[in-house]
C-alpha cells in the first residue's frame, strides 16, 4: 500500500504522456474515518463510491483520438479510496496511448483501479453516441433549504439533530452542503440526500447540522459516513441512506452513498454536475 506521502493532491505534478498506472495513489480509508471519529461499518453495511469521469480519451490503432466517459463504482468496504487528482492523472495518461478497443480500456481500468482500491471495482465506458442518455435529474424528496431558521454554526455538531415522537418515512435533501478538502482546504460542494424510516427527524435541526460542515475538512467519503453515523445514533433511524453528489472537479465527480440496505443505486446526474 503506497504511503500517504505519495499523494499528489495539492502538488505540482507532470502529466504522463503514455499509460501509467503508477499515477494512481490509494489512500487508506482508515485515515479519513479516524479523523472523523468513526469506525468502518458501525452504522451501515452497504454502499459505494460512484465516480463519473467526463474527460477520457485514447488513440485507436491508426492514431485517431477517441473520446468517452466512464462510470466507476468502488465498494465502500475497499481498504483504500483513490485520490481524486491521481485518478485524473491516470485517466489522462491514456491520451497518447493506442488501444485496440473501448473494451480494452475498460478491462485495463478495471484491473488497475481494483488493484489500487484493494477490492473489485466496476467500470462502465460510455461511448460518445451514448452521451445524450446522461440526462440531468432533480433530486427526489423534499428540499429543506427554504426553512427560515437562524443559529448556524460551522463545525460538525451532532447535538443539533433531534426527533419528534411520531414515526416517519421520508426523503430529504439540501443543496447547501459544503465541506473542505483536508489537503488543499478548497471547498467541496454537494447536493446531499437522506432517506430514512424511524422517529421523525426535525427538519430545522437537520439543516443546521448539515450546514455545520461548512468549514469542516474531510474527504467526501468520510463526510458521508460521519453524517450517516451521527443521524443513526442521534435519531434512531431503523433504515437510513445518505448520499452526496459532489460537483465536478478536474473533469470528474464523486458520489458516495452509505446505507443500511443493499443497492443497486442509480447514478442520476445532479443539475449542478
Amino acid at each position: 500500500m503506497p504511503h500517504s506521502s505519495r499523494m499528489v493532491l495539492g502538488r505540482q505534478v507532470d502529466y504522463s504522456r503514455r499509460y501509467d498506472p503508477d499515477q494512481l495513489c490509494p489512500i487508506p480509508r482508515s485515515l479519513g474515518r479516524g479523523a472523523a471519529g468513526i469506525e468502518g461499518a458501525e452504522t451501515f453495511g452497504h454502499g459505494e463510491d460512484i465516480w463519473n469521469i467526463f474527460e477520457l480519451s485514447w488513440l485507436n490503432a491508426s492514431g485517431k483520438p477517441l473520446v468517452a466517459m466512464a462510470e466507476v463504482r468502488v465498494p465502500w468496504n475497499s481498504p483504500c479510496l483513490i485520490e481524486s487528482k491521481s485518478l485524473k492523472l491516470y485517466c489522462n495518461s491514456f491520451n497518447m496511448t493506442a488501444l485496440e478497443s473501448a473494451d480494452e480500456l475498460r478491462r485495463t481500468m478495471t484491473r488497475d483501479l481494483s488493484r489500487a482500491a484493494g477490492a473489485d471495482v466496476t467500470v462502465r465506458i460510455i461511448a460518445a453516441e451514448e452521451f445524450s442518455q446522461c440526462t440531468l435529474a432533480e433530486p427526489e424528496g423534499t428540499c429543506i433549504d427554504g426553512l427560515d431558521i437562524t443559529g448556524f454554526t460551522y463545525e460538525p455538531d451532532a447535538a443539533l439533530l433531534g426527533t419528534a415522537s411520531d414515526p416517519a418515512r421520508e426523503t430529504l435533501f439540501t443543496r447547501l452542503f459544503r465541506s473542505c478538502c483536508p489537503v488543499t482546504g478548497q471547498p467541496d460542494w454537494a447536493t446531499l440526500r437522506i432517506t430514512y424510516a424511524g422517529p421523525r427527524i426535525l427538519h430545522d435541526g437537520l439543516l443546521r447540522y448539515l450546514v455545520s460542515y461548512r468549514e469542516h475538512q474531510g474527504f467526501h467519503e468520510a463526510c458521508v459516513e460521519k453524517i450517516h453515523a451521527d443521524i443513526h445514533r442521534r435519531c434512531g433511524a431503523q433504515e437510513l441512506e445518505v448520499s452526496a453528489r459532489f460537483t465536478r472537479r478536474g473533469g470528474l465527480d464523486i458520489n458516495p452513498v452509505r446505507s443500511t440496505h443493499p443497492g443497486p443505486w442509480p447514478n442520476p446526474r445532479d443539475p449542478r454536475q
